[in-house]
Parts: C-alpha cells; sequence; structure tokens
C-alpha cells in the first residue's frame, strides 16, 4: 500500500475492488483511463497525453497508486503521449505494440500478452486496421476493453494513413472485440459529441458503419468514402510518439523550474514545507491568516510578510517580485485560494505550502511566538 494515501482506495473505487476513472483533454477529445487494484494500489494508465501529465502524476499521487505501466493503444497522430514524463516520474513501463518499432518502449506488446497490475490484468487483442500496430486491452473477466482508436462509440478510426486498412479493422473489431459478451463495456481513446463509454450489445446493434445487418463490403464501402481531412498535428506528433513522447533533444520540459513543485488534482501548485524550511531565504514568504491568528499560539514563520486573506487583492503589489513566493496559512486551504489570486496577477512563481502552519509545526521547523 502507498504509504502517504490517507484514505483506503477503496474508497476511490466506490467500494468496489478495482478502480476506473475515465479522463479527458478537451483539446484533443482524447480520454485517458487510470485503472487500480484495489488490494496491492497497482495502476495501469491508458492513452495519456503530453499536457496532461501534471493532471494524471497528481492523481496518481493523491491516490497512493503505484503505477505499473503507461499504456497506449497504438501510436497516435492527434497528440503526444506523457508515456515517457510518466515512466521519468514513476519508473514506470512504458507499454505499446511492438509492431509499432517505437523509441524508448520497456514492455512491447503482442496479441495474446498480458499486463499485470496486482492481482488483476489486461488482456492484449491486436486490432490493427486504423493503423498497424492498433492494441485493444480488455480486463481480465471481460466486463470491461479499451478500444483505442479501433472502435469508437457508433463509429470506429478512420483507415486511410499510417498503414490503415478497412477489411483489417472489419474483421479486428469483429473478431476480436464484437466478439466479446453483450454486457461488455467499450471505452474509445476519443470521443467529438460527449460520448463516454457503450457496450458490445449496443454497438452491434446501432453502429452505423459495421452493426445491424452490415457486413464487410458495407464497412469498407462507407470508410473508403468518408474524405476527411488530414489531421492537423500528425507531424508533431507521429515523429514524437515514435519516441514514446521522449523530447527530440532527450530532455524534459519542466515549466517549473524554480523549485519542485508538485500540482495537485485541483491544478494548485504546492510545496512541502521541508523544501520552504531549507530554502526560505530566496523565497517571500506571504502569511494570509488573520492578525489575531498571528498574535496567538501558533506563532508566525521568522521573516513572513503578513497579508491577510481579505487583504490580498488590495496589497498584492507589496509582494516582492524579485524571487518566489509561498503562501501560508493554518491548514493550507485559505492559502490556496490566495495563490490561485495571486496567479491571476500575473505571479508566475508562486506556491501554495502544502499542509499550512500545521504541517511545519509538525516536523518541527522554527517559529516565532510574539
Amino acid at each position: 500500500m502507498a504509504p502517504h494515501a490517507p484514505f483506503a482506495l477503496a474508497a476511490a473505487a466506490g467500494g468496489a475492488p478495482l478502480l476506473l476513472r475515465q479522463l479527458f483533454d478537451a483539446e484533443t477529445s482524447t480520454f485517458t483511463y487510470l485503472l487500480a487494484d484495489v488490494a496491492s494500489w497497482q495502476g495501469v494508465l491508458i492513452d495519456s497525453v503530453y499536457e496532461r501529465h501534471p493532471r494524471d502524476l497528481s492523481l496518481i499521487r493523491e491516490l497512493g497508486i503505484q503505477l505499473v505501466a503507461s499504456l497506449d493503444t497504438h501510436v497516435h497522430a492527434d497528440h503526444v503521449t506523457g508515456s515517457w514524463r510518466l515512466h521519468r516520474a514513476t519508473g514506470c513501463a512504458i507499454a505499446l505494440a511492438a509492431v509499432a518499432g517505437a523509441e524508448n518502449v520497456t514492455l512491447p506488446l503482442r496479441h495474446g500478452d498480458r499486463v499485470s497490475f496486482g492481482g488483476r490484468h489486461l488482456e492484449v487483442r491486436a486490432t490493427p486496421g486504423h493503423t498497424d500496430g492498433c492494441l485493444s486491452v480488455v480486463l481480465d473477466d471481460h466486463s470491461v476493453a479499451f478500444t483505442g482508436d479501433a472502435l469508437l462509440v457508433r463509429g470506429c478510426g478512420r483507415c486511410d494513413f499510417q498503414q490503415g486498412d478497412a477489411a483489417t479493422l472489419y474483421h479486428s473489431i469483429t473478431e476480436q472485440l464484437l466478439s466479446l459478451p453483450d454486457h461488455c463495456l467499450l471505452y474509445p481513446a476519443h470521443d467529438y459529441s460527449g460520448r463516454a463509454v457503450s457496450s458490445v450489445a449496443e454497438e452491434k446493434a446501432y453502429n452505423a458503419r459495421l452493426g445491424g445487418e452490415a457486413d464487410e463490403r458495407d464497412f469498407v464501402g462507407y470508410m473508403e468514402n468518408l474524405h476527411l481531412p488530414h489531421p492537423n498535428r500528425i507531424s508533431v506528433a507521429l515523429p514524437a510518439n515514435l519516441r514514446s513522447g521522449r523530447p527530440a533533444d532527450g530532455g524534459l520540459e519542466e515549466a517549473d523550474d524554480w523549485a519542485p513543485i508538485e500540482r495537485s488534482y485541483a491544478g494548485l501548485p504546492e510545496l512541502t514545507p521541508d523544501w520552504v524550511a531549507d530554502h526560505r531565504e530566496a523565497l517571500t514568504l506571504v502569511d494570509v491568516r488573520s492578525e489575531a491568528e498571528v498574535q496567538g499560539p501558533d506563532g508566525r514563520i521568522p521573516g513572513s510578510l503578513l497579508i491577510p486573506l481579505p487583504e490580498l487583492q488590495s496589497r498584492a503589489d507589496e509582494i516582492p517580485t524579485d524571487r518566489p513566493t509561498v503562501v501560508l496559512c493554518h491548514s493550507g486551504s485559505r492559502s490556496a485560494l490566495a495563490t490561485q489570486q495571486l496567479q491571476k496577477k500575473g505571479l508566475t512563481q508562486v506556491a501554495n505550502m502544502r499542509g499550512g502552519l500545521r504541517a511545519w509545526k509538525a516536523q518541527g521547523l522554527p517559529l516565532e511566538h510574539p
């Protein structure tokens, strides 16, 4: 079990033995999925997005999940994977179809393989046709499948680039996905109309491209006459994904280079009290508690600047701009709001002190009292 998680993972999973979270990137209409085995705290992330790495990593850390693998269902043409960043941050495996031939893959996958996390596993099924390296992964009890771009809600992936082939995709979908139990839930990698999930029974009945009485001839005729525009990000996404999301120069772009910022799932930049204590001579510490609190038994951090939260908007120009700012309060709650307010005023090097003065005091860090 992850030692820093303050609750049972089962609660986050709604009492179920498996946690499933569906995340969304609005810019590319991409779904990312976090799965975790409650008993072992081990998990897998499916189809991550490079720009959403802070969101994904913060959720993994807040839930206390040990990430086993970041798995991509194929080499995407519309967004860059976050697998390399997750590998750097957590040590997880980078999983992708072996046939894709991408660099930096540490867990090459083939049809019939298993990706295990704790006592659960995902069954790997090759579903080429959208690309020749497409995979779908099916939960061990066949209750859920993650279909990538092969099968979408009432649709499917296009077949007109990246070695796509309509006849191949038809057989992949009908033989590997629609052969699952009717009650199996299907989670796609994309949707452009607000549809999040479907089922085998629904797609067999209502998918206009291959459901109902449609056969291979109907499907191929449909797909060969879509006349879709070329993906506008393919020139960037494809080469980056063939490196598993690793930047071309081998480095890693980080927006927060002034401190070891950890972002909460709410998107708030945070720093730990011990790091703040070690670097406070180079920081401006802004205490947003009331004057009465500062004069009370809790005391204050030596050298901190007192600006009560109700006065922050009018007194923000008192905060020096030649050094980073760390905001604090009793518990980290009011200072979270203060951090957001300072960001809106244009401060870029600003963070909330996680846990506030309570955490500072619990670690035995220095305080002064009136």
